[in-house]
């Protein structure tokens, strides 16, 4: 019969406490991301984006978080629509947050269907922030694959038909996949909103003027994860 090794007593435990502090580690990271909001030294400006994805939404905690501002997620395409705009609309006025509206755009759709969605969503103010357009679904998701050049066209149109009803110039939340496939950021000159949770996003290849610091932030203000949302000073 061969000799049983005998085991280190101390290198086992010191595996054990190692592999808690990994774990230990690992959780307080998670918590942290999950929490985390850059400094109002740093982004002064800050607030939020909110649908109905997020569920009931209690603005006048997220002001108390430090939110100034919120924008509310309203139309989508040539026919969908937040089912809880108008009434976010009217609580995060009362909250005192200023108030912006998103339209998502579906490069399946034709623009004058898209933005007379956003026009019978969306009321006119001047007190209103700048319109903001979100572009996250590509051509290749549509039944027939919608080419680049249409894609841009409709864009252009829908980007003039809603600054038209704003009376002010529309934000482009690019998110990465989109940019990735048509580098549109560089090619369209207006503000620019842009994606990534806790480091700075660059895919972007120019200034930025919002960014999504935190794309699944917990809080008290909501059941759900909320994005969060700062500008460049």
């Amino acid at each position: 019969m061969g000799r049983r090794t005998k085991r280190n007593p101390w290198i086992a435990r010191t595996l054990g406490v190692l592999l808690l502090a990994a774990l230990v580690a690992g959780g307080w990271f998670w918590w942290d991301v999950q929490h985390w909001t850059p400094g109002e030294d740093a982004y002064p400006d800050q607030g939020a984006l909110v649908g109905e994805a997020e569920g009931a939404v209690n603005f006048r905690t997220l002001r108390a978080l430090g939110a100034n501002f919120v924008y509310l997620e309203a139309s989508i395409g040539a026919g969908a629509k937040d089912a809880r705009f108008s009434r976010n609309f009217s609580a995060a006025r009362e909250a005192g947050l200023q108030v912006g509206a998103v339209h998502r755009f579906d490069p399946c759709t034709m623009a004058d269907g898209q933005s007379a969605n956003f026009v019978t969503t969306v009321p006119r103010g001047a007190d209103m922030l700048p319109p903001v357009i979100a572009l996250s679904r590509t051509g290749e998701a549509c039944e027939e694959r919608v080419n680049e050049a249409a894609v841009h066209s409709e864009l252009m149109t829908l980007i003039n038909q809603i600054e038209t009803h704003a009376g002010k110039p529309a934000i482009l939340k690019v998110e990465p996949e989109f940019e990735a496939e048509y580098g549109l950021a560089r090619r369209i000159e207006r503000n620019l909103w842009v994606n990534r949770t806790r480091f700075v996003p660059t895919y972007a290849g120019r200034p930025w003027l919002l960014w999504s610091a935190n794309e699944d932030l917990l809080s008290e203000a909501s059941e759900e994860p909320i994005e969060w949302v700062v500008v460049q000073p």
